[in-house]
């Protein structure tokens, strides 16, 4: 499965069978893991058989079977959030890729919570990970014109970022975002590093460069 292919089959999962994840698809997790946090100075955390971390009722509203997830940490700065969504979204991917199913979380038990977080750290969300009772279904998406702005024609691979960025998650789906090109600078009004990340992978990231909004 590519990239490609994984960001187009992936859908949002709450509801997980016993199936236990393999040891082997554990390590390879694990190892893009090392490798994200290597990357981006992150110190996120793969978390196994931990049920007990969705025990609350918020969480067990929310979700069912979960016990297996990876912890968004990172220390406190500016560019936080879209840092560990964009790295979050790359194991998100992999996840994909290694035939196991997803979700973004925010609704936890945090006196159950199997991780280890420095006192200038934070948590900025966790993805749980597992096999789902289903492959979750595809969300509703804004028209791609109300998504992004064009100076004349629309290139290609800008239209293949968009499609891409279109089918990344958002909170609550709402897709606040819009990307505007003019010659080959692309300025994302957003700081989704979901977004941003699926869209560098639909455009190629050779194509374009992002410049800063005003």
């Amino acid at each position: 499965m590519t990239v490609i292919d994984a960001i187009q089959r992936r859908h949002s999962v709450r509801r997980y069978t016993d199936q236990r994840v393999e040891d082997n698809i554990l390590a390879t997790l694990l190892a893009e893991v090392k490798a994200c946090n290597s990357e981006s100075g992150l110190n996120m955390q793969l978390v196994t058989d931990a049920p007990d971390t969705f025990n609350g009722f918020l969480a067990k509203i929310n979700f069912s079977g979960t016990r297996d997830y990876i912890v968004l940490v990172g220390k406190e700065s500016l560019d936080i959030e879209e840092k560990a969504g964009c790295y979050g979204e790359r194991l998100v991917l992999k996840a994909q890729q290694l035939g196991l199913n997803t979700c973004w979380a925010a609704a936890f038990n945090k006196k159950k919570f199997a991780a280890q977080i420095g006192n200038d750290e934070k948590i900025v969300i966790i993805i749980v990970f597992g096999y789902g009772a289903t492959q979750g279904v595809p969300r509703k998406s804004k028209p791609l014109e109300l998504l992004c702005k064009v100076d004349g024609d629309m290139p290609d691979w800008f239209r293949s970022g968009m499609k891409a960025a279109m089918l990344a998650p958002t909170a609550r789906n709402h897709q606040k975002f819009l990307f505007t090109l003019s010659d080959n600078a692309v300025k994302a009004e957003s700081n989704l590093g979901t977004v941003k990340y699926h869209f560098e992978i639909g455009a190629g990231i050779d194509n374009f460069k992002w410049v800063d909004p005003l």
